[in-house]
């Protein structure tokens, strides 16, 4: 009963975890999320100033001090107490962590679908398989080498985790103009791309 019980506990787990990371980046806790976001922000920032080593070392020395003050502080008031508390750590330390086999075999058949899939498309592009999405993937490549030219990794990386904490809510609270302005765009979009197919030779779909 054990081993079939499991997958369905690290199934709960997993639903749950990605019912908090929705609350999350929806800011249905605003402490949680503001916390959150300051951390990440703040590791990131700190990368752009000292070097991945610093910052890990830095932040492992941190949680250590944290960690061992709070043992020494619980053991003193202990003794001085006269009491048994245990360890004060000690629900964290009988917590359960590990995987299960299963859901490692799950997640790696679903990296590995992804990579197939990744490598696939790939393919299809630089081969050019189909001349208008090739064309659409180079200009996506020339704007990015402008993007490349004017931010560095971690600057895109920092914007990126900016707009996932803020373009859901914006998204939430004006989703009808969004949805709206979208479709124009999207209408405007393929109206020149199927320009571009009647003129270049062989560019349009075989479905069509």
């Amino acid at each position: 009963m054990q081993p079939a019980a499991e997958p369905a506990k690290m199934e709960c787990f997993w639903s749950s975890w990605k019912g908090q990371a929705i609350d999350l980046l929806y800011w249905r806790d605003v402490k949680q999320t503001g916390v959150l976001l300051g951390s990440v922000l703040l590791l990131l920032f700190s990368l752009t100033q000292f070097s991945v080593v610093s910052v890990v070392a830095y932040l492992a020395l941190a949680a250590l001090s944290a960690t061992v003050s709070f043992r020494i502080y619980k053991s003193v008031l202990q003794a001085v107490q006269k009491t048994d508390e245990g360890h004060p750590f000690k629900s964290y330390l009988d917590m359960e962590i590990s995987l299960s086999q299963d859901q490692i075999q799950k997640y790696a058949d679903n990296a590995q679908l992804y990579a197939n899939t990744t490598l696939k498309e790939l393919r299809r592009l630089f081969l050019v398989q189909d001349l208008v999405d090739s064309l659409k993937f180079a200009v996506l490549m020339w704007l990015l080498t402008y993007v490349g030219a004017l931010f560095n990794g971690l600057t895109l990386l920092i914007m990126a985790v900016v707009s996932m904490f803020t373009m859901p809510v914006i998204y939430e609270k004006h989703q009808a103009q969004i949805d709206q302005y979208l479709g124009l765009i999207r209408t405007h979009v393929n109206s020149v791309v199927g320009k571009i197919q009647a003129k270049i030779p062989g560019a349009k779909r075989k479905a069509e």
